[in-house]
Protein backbone atom coordinates (compact mmCIF):
# COMPACT_ATOMS: atom_id res chain seq x y z
CA UNK A 1 0.00 0.00 0.00
CA UNK A 2 1.51 3.33 -0.98
CA UNK A 3 1.52 6.23 1.47
CA UNK A 4 -1.21 8.28 -0.25
CA UNK A 5 -3.54 5.29 -0.48
CA UNK A 6 -2.98 4.69 3.22
CA UNK A 7 -3.69 8.30 4.16
CA UNK A 8 -6.78 8.56 1.96
CA UNK A 9 -8.38 5.18 2.75
CA UNK A 10 -7.54 4.59 6.42
CA UNK A 11 -10.63 3.91 8.51
CA UNK A 12 -11.34 3.31 12.17
CA UNK A 13 -12.52 -0.23 12.76
CA UNK A 14 -14.72 -0.49 15.85
CA UNK A 15 -15.54 -4.22 15.46
CA UNK A 16 -12.39 -6.27 15.96
CA UNK A 17 -11.69 -9.95 16.53
CA UNK A 18 -8.77 -12.34 16.80
CA UNK A 19 -6.17 -12.71 15.68
CA UNK A 20 -4.30 -9.79 17.19
CA UNK A 21 -1.18 -8.45 15.52
CA UNK A 22 1.65 -10.95 15.30
CA UNK A 23 4.90 -10.09 17.06
CA UNK A 24 6.35 -9.00 13.71
CA UNK A 25 3.34 -6.78 12.97
CA UNK A 26 3.48 -5.34 16.48
CA UNK A 27 7.14 -4.42 16.01
CA UNK A 28 6.21 -2.48 12.86
CA UNK A 29 3.35 -0.77 14.71
CA UNK A 30 5.56 0.26 17.65
CA UNK A 31 8.35 1.43 15.35
CA UNK A 32 5.87 3.59 13.44
CA UNK A 33 4.77 5.13 16.73
CA UNK A 34 8.36 5.95 17.63
CA UNK A 35 9.00 7.74 14.30
CA UNK A 36 6.63 10.67 14.85
CA UNK A 37 7.70 14.32 15.20
CA UNK A 38 9.52 14.69 18.50
CA UNK A 39 10.97 18.13 19.29
CA UNK A 40 14.27 17.82 21.20
CA UNK A 41 14.19 14.02 20.95
CA UNK A 42 12.30 13.67 24.24
CA UNK A 43 10.38 10.53 23.18
CA UNK A 44 7.49 11.75 25.36
CA UNK A 45 5.44 8.56 25.18
CA UNK A 46 5.03 5.11 26.61
CA UNK A 47 3.17 2.21 24.99
CA UNK A 48 1.46 -0.20 27.42
CA UNK A 49 0.40 -3.36 25.58
CA UNK A 50 -2.48 -5.52 26.81
CA UNK A 51 -3.39 -8.85 25.22
CA UNK A 52 -4.52 -12.18 26.65
CA UNK A 53 -4.42 -11.90 30.45
CA UNK A 54 -3.30 -8.28 30.05
CA UNK A 55 -6.81 -7.44 28.80
CA UNK A 56 -8.23 -8.82 32.07
CA UNK A 57 -5.73 -6.72 34.04
CA UNK A 58 -6.68 -3.59 32.08
CA UNK A 59 -10.37 -4.39 32.63
CA UNK A 60 -9.70 -4.71 36.38
CA UNK A 61 -7.99 -1.30 36.33
CA UNK A 62 -10.96 0.22 34.50
CA UNK A 63 -13.53 -1.33 36.85
CA UNK A 64 -11.57 -0.34 39.99
CA UNK A 65 -11.33 3.24 38.73
CA UNK A 66 -15.07 3.28 37.95
CA UNK A 67 -15.85 1.88 41.40
CA UNK A 68 -13.65 4.51 43.09
CA UNK A 69 -15.49 7.21 41.11
CA UNK A 70 -18.79 5.95 42.52
CA UNK A 71 -20.18 4.69 39.21
CA UNK A 72 -23.16 2.35 39.21
CA UNK A 73 -22.78 -1.44 38.91
CA UNK A 74 -23.79 -1.46 35.24
CA UNK A 75 -20.97 0.93 34.31
CA UNK A 76 -18.44 -0.90 36.52
CA UNK A 77 -19.25 -4.13 34.66
CA UNK A 78 -19.08 -2.33 31.30
CA UNK A 79 -15.68 -0.87 32.25
CA UNK A 80 -14.41 -4.36 33.15
CA UNK A 81 -15.29 -5.59 29.65
CA UNK A 82 -14.14 -2.57 27.61
CA UNK A 83 -10.68 -3.94 26.80
CA UNK A 84 -12.21 -7.15 25.45
CA UNK A 85 -13.64 -5.29 22.45
CA UNK A 86 -10.37 -6.21 20.70
CA UNK A 87 -7.66 -8.85 21.11
CA UNK A 88 -5.03 -6.15 21.80
CA UNK A 89 -5.16 -2.70 23.38
CA UNK A 90 -2.20 -0.36 23.46
CA UNK A 91 -2.52 2.43 26.01
CA UNK A 92 -0.51 5.39 24.73
CA UNK A 93 0.70 7.73 27.43
CA UNK A 94 2.25 11.17 27.04
CA UNK A 95 5.21 11.05 29.45
CA UNK A 96 5.59 14.73 30.18
CA UNK A 97 9.05 16.13 30.85
CA UNK A 98 9.85 19.65 31.92
CA UNK A 99 11.71 21.27 29.05
CA UNK A 100 12.54 24.88 28.33
CA UNK A 101 11.70 24.66 24.62
CA UNK A 102 9.10 21.89 24.44
CA UNK A 103 5.78 22.75 26.12
CA UNK A 104 3.47 20.13 27.62
CA UNK A 105 0.95 20.47 24.80
CA UNK A 106 3.60 19.72 22.17
CA UNK A 107 4.61 16.57 24.05
CA UNK A 108 0.96 15.45 24.26
CA UNK A 109 0.49 16.11 20.54
CA UNK A 110 3.60 14.06 19.80
CA UNK A 111 2.15 11.14 21.76
CA UNK A 112 -1.13 11.61 19.87
CA UNK A 113 0.79 11.47 16.59
CA UNK A 114 2.21 8.14 17.80
CA UNK A 115 -1.33 6.75 18.17
CA UNK A 116 -2.21 7.83 14.64
CA UNK A 117 1.01 6.44 13.16
CA UNK A 118 0.46 3.13 14.96
CA UNK A 119 -3.11 2.88 13.71
CA UNK A 120 -1.93 3.59 10.17
CA UNK A 121 0.81 0.95 10.46
CA UNK A 122 -1.82 -1.56 11.58
CA UNK A 123 -4.12 -0.63 8.68
CA UNK A 124 -1.24 -0.89 6.18
CA UNK A 125 -0.66 -4.47 7.37
CA UNK A 126 -4.30 -5.48 6.85
CA UNK A 127 -5.28 -5.11 10.50
CA UNK A 128 -8.02 -2.99 11.98
CA UNK A 129 -7.86 -0.50 14.79
CA UNK A 130 -9.70 2.25 16.55
CA UNK A 131 -8.37 5.05 18.77
CA UNK A 132 -10.59 5.48 21.80
CA UNK A 133 -10.40 7.84 24.76
CA UNK A 134 -13.39 8.53 27.01
CA UNK A 135 -13.49 9.39 30.70
CA UNK A 136 -11.10 6.60 31.70
CA UNK A 137 -8.28 8.24 29.71
CA UNK A 138 -8.56 11.23 32.04
CA UNK A 139 -9.11 9.33 35.27
CA UNK A 140 -6.40 9.79 37.92
CA UNK A 141 -7.16 6.35 39.38
CA UNK A 142 -6.46 4.71 36.01
CA UNK A 143 -3.15 6.60 35.92
CA UNK A 144 -2.28 5.50 39.43
CA UNK A 145 -3.27 1.86 38.84
CA UNK A 146 -1.14 1.81 35.65
CA UNK A 147 1.82 3.14 37.66
CA UNK A 148 1.86 6.51 35.90
CA UNK A 149 2.85 9.82 37.42
CA UNK A 150 0.40 12.65 37.97
CA UNK A 151 2.06 14.56 35.09
CA UNK A 152 1.47 11.71 32.62
CA UNK A 153 -1.57 11.86 30.34
CA UNK A 154 -3.20 8.95 28.53
CA UNK A 155 -3.82 10.20 25.00
CA UNK A 156 -5.59 7.11 23.77
CA UNK A 157 -6.37 3.44 23.91
CA UNK A 158 -5.54 1.90 20.53
CA UNK A 159 -7.70 -1.18 20.04
CA UNK A 160 -6.17 -3.55 17.47
CA UNK A 161 -7.20 -6.79 15.81
CA UNK A 162 -8.68 -8.22 12.66
CA UNK A 163 -11.62 -6.32 11.18
CA UNK A 164 -14.96 -8.09 11.57
CA UNK A 165 -16.48 -5.99 8.75
CA UNK A 166 -14.89 -4.12 5.88
CA UNK A 167 -15.61 -0.45 6.48
CA UNK A 168 -16.45 1.66 3.45
CA UNK A 169 -14.01 4.42 2.56
CA UNK A 170 -15.22 7.55 4.29
CA UNK A 171 -16.50 10.18 1.90
CA UNK A 172 -15.36 13.75 2.47
CA UNK A 173 -18.40 16.00 2.41
CA UNK A 174 -18.43 19.56 1.23
CA UNK A 175 -17.29 21.85 4.01
CA UNK A 176 -15.52 19.10 6.00
CA UNK A 177 -12.02 20.19 5.10
CA UNK A 178 -12.19 23.49 6.99
CA UNK A 179 -9.35 24.88 4.93
CA UNK A 180 -8.94 28.48 3.82
CA UNK A 181 -6.32 30.71 2.29
CA UNK A 182 -5.01 33.94 3.75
Amino acid sequence: MNALDLLLTRQSTPRLAAPEPTQEQLEVILNAGARVPDHAGLTPWEFIIAQGEGLDKLGNIFSQAAERKGCDEAFIEKAQNMPKRAPMVITVVAKIQQHQKVPVLEQQISAGCAVMAMQQAAFAQGLGGIWRTGALAFNSDVNQLLGLSSDDQIVGFLYLGSPVLKAPVKAIKSGQLHARYL
